[in-house]
């Protein structure tokens, strides 16, 4: 008798067909086994409601230096790179969270980022204007980075002459990112890239300490040197995550929302009918197939959820995307919809951690699409049946997405 065949896991996350298209493993995952243990040893959850109440619970904080240690063991966190991931406001628990939180948020509050409308607008003009003439182009190299790169070194006082030292390395940081084992390889090339990152910031830091402008960088030293609030460590790591996370998930929302759009051309004409639509459509877009698929908690006490018994310690992974899909949260959820009511999408997440920048993204989206729209009608896009998915499961985008007008 032949020994039954070994039965195929749940989630594979780094299967070819998963990162091409995560929504119908995902929507298998809620209906299978809702709160799933990876061989990692990590709690999986891919329900609506049962993400909502983690993100918001605080017996579930964040630990990065354990996750990492967990996956590539416990000499990891004396690599430079990953020691300095540990400081970004987006990985600390308070009181660390709220004290840093604290410093950043004025920089990021409502009027202060709708302010920025107008120099986004012209981003994107200059773009569009450097562009139409040729008639073609790869919407993320060309347009998609051009925008949040822009924006970022603005906010942060960086010249955008500089701004090309920093995207290989922002590409690297999203490949890190993924609850995988890594490589001695891809641990040096992360190394390699904090230290081009830091040395620049380090002169950034020595410039705006003589020479303070309007900036958020300025801002983050002069509270650095008012009394213990920011040490120097905290300082670079977060800077780097501003630059990053500011640049990842604006590329990825513009990137995934246009093709989305053009592969229902019904709700493109209906955008493009109607551009009062563009806010609800980038929510629409968000909640379809969001930038960023997954959001880490862990345990900081004996909990349960869902009524299953969870230990304190434990790591948690929180499918935003499959959240986003649940049916019990959105009707029809795999069908696009620009007019959606109530959209309550989780690609910013939840909690003390929802992201600071999500307005800004927005923006970000809602500028770049309805311009292009208006500007170029009659742009397509070449590759709707086979784009070119990045390597990557938590950051979710393009490699590439040539169009033509």
């Amino acid at each position: 008798m032949n020994a039954p065949a070994p039965a195929q896991p749940l989630l594979d996350l780094s299967s070819p067909d998963f990162l091409r298209d995560p929504y119908p493993i995902y929507a298998k995952l809620r209906a299978a086994d809702p709160v799933h243990r990876l061989p990692l040893g990590f709690l999986v959850l891919s329900r609506h409601q049962d993400i909502t109440a983690v993100l918001r619970d605080k017996r579930f904080g964040k630990t990065f230096a354990e996750r990492m240690e967990l996956r590539n063991g416990p000499r990891i966190m004396e690599e430079p790179a990953f020691r300095s991931m540990s400081k970004w406001m987006m990985w600390v628990n308070p009181p660390d969270h709220t004290r840093l939180r604290g410093l950043v948020t004025k920089a990021f509050a409502a009027r202060r980022i709708e302010d920025m409308r107008a120099r986004i607008q012209h981003v994107v003009d200059e773009t569009i204007d450097r562009l139409q003439p040729q008639g073609s182009a790869d919407l993320i190299a060309d347009f998609a980075f051009a925008l949040p790169v822009g924006v970022i070194c603005d906010m942060l006082g960086i010249p955008p002459e500089d701004a090309h030292l920093f995207l290989e390395a922002v590409q690297n940081i999203a490949k890190v990112l993924d609850p995988v084992t890594l490589t001695r390889e891809q641990i040096d090339e992360a190394n390699g890239h904090f230290a081009t990152m830091a040395d620049y910031f380090e002169r950034l830091f020595d410039l705006r300490r003589r020479d303070a402008r309007a900036d958020l960088t300025s801002e983050l030293i002069h509270a650095e040197e008012d009394g213990n609030k920011l040490s120097k460590e905290e300082l670079t790591a977060n800077i780097i995550q501003f630059f990053s996370a500011g640049h990842e998930t604006s590329v990825n929302l513009i990137g995934n929302g246009l093709l989305a759009l053009h592969r229902h051309p019904d709700q493109l004409r209906l955008l493009r009918d109607d551009p009062t639509l563009v806010g609800n459509a980038v929510e629409e877009l968000l909640r379809y197939d969001s930038p960023v698929q997954a959001a880490g908690r862990d345990a900081n006490e004996d909990a349960d959820i869902a009524g299953r018994p969870v230990a304190k310690g434990e790591a948690i992974v929180c499918l935003l995307g499959a959240g986003n899909r649940d049916p019990e949260a959105h009707g029809e959820p795999d069908r696009l919809d620009i007019t959606r009511k109530n959209i309550r999408h989780l690609s910013f997440g939840g909690g003390p951690h929802y992201c600071i920048g999500a307005q800004l993204a927005r923006i970000e989206a809602e500028v770049a699409m309805a311009s292009l729209l208006t500007r170029l009608p009659g742009l397509t896009l070449e590759s709707l049946d086979a784009p070119q998915w990045r390597p990557n499961f938590v950051i979710r985008g393009l490699q590439s997405l040539p169009a033509r007008w």
